[in-house]
């Protein structure tokens, strides 16, 4: 993989209590360029970064260091864990969220993360969507985003699922957050944040499927 581009954001600051970088959080700027979104994130007065940013081209610019709190994330959480810009790295993907990643941007992705995963000792696990931590605010990478490629590469995971025989709603909740989803959510933000990573193409109400892409959460007597 090349070198990523040098091109300083003036937006970071140092991580918070010392913590260091644990996951990797996915997004697409919803903007029609590379340029007009390393604009926007180098920006003082958007108070917006990443990482990285990689064109669909496959061009890649490192925007932050990965030691610098980036702010890219915002509020949400992922298994109970707030303040995500201090424990993630932000990659941005120039795509506007109504079409396909281009293969030499997704090329570009899976050697970035492959590297990243290896310096900071990052779970495949550990490689979510901006949907995921934010559901009902933010819907990036959105459904166009093949995570099933990366996942046939061992940099991503989906939680295992189990058959289930209805469509519970308290057992929904409870099995997306045993696999994450823990950031407040109505149940129609949180339906769409879990079928985003898990179930793209599903619509309507709340469906057995939905469980069962979900793992199985033991149940109190």
């Amino acid at each position: 993989m090349a070198a990523p581009i040098w091109h300083p954001s003036p937006n970071f600051g140092p991580r918070r209590d010392r913590l260091v970088p644990a996951l990797i959080v996915l997004h697409y700027t919803a903007m029609e360029g590379a340029e007009a979104a390393l604009a926007r994130l180098c920006d003082p007065g958007a108070e917006v970064s990443c990482h990285y940013l990689i064109g669909r081209d496959g061009r890649l610019w490192q925007l932050v260091a990965e030691e610098m709190r980036a702010w890219h994330a915002g509020h949400g959480e992922w298994h109970g864990m707030a303040d995500i810009n201090s424990r993630s790295l932000g990659i941005e993907l120039d795509n506007r969220g109504d079409h396909p990643f281009s293969q030499p941007q997704m090329a570009a992705l899976e050697g970035l993360l492959a590297g990243i995963m290896a310096r900071w000792r990052i779970a495949p696990e550990a490689v979510i969507g901006h949907s995921d931590m934010a559901p009902g605010r933010k819907c990036d990478p959105g459904p166009r985003f093949d995570w099933a490629r990366l996942e046939r590469q061992g940099l991503a995971r989906r939680p295992s699922g189990v058959a289930a025989g209805g469509a519970d709603a308290d057992q929904f909740r409870a099995r997306a957050r045993a696999a994450g989803f823990t950031a407040e959510a109505g149940d129609a933000d949180l339906l769409q944040a879990v079928r985003l990573r898990l179930r793209p193409w599903a619509a309507g109400p709340l469906c057995a499927a939905d469980l069962a892409a979900l793992p199985e959460v033991a149940v109190s007597a």
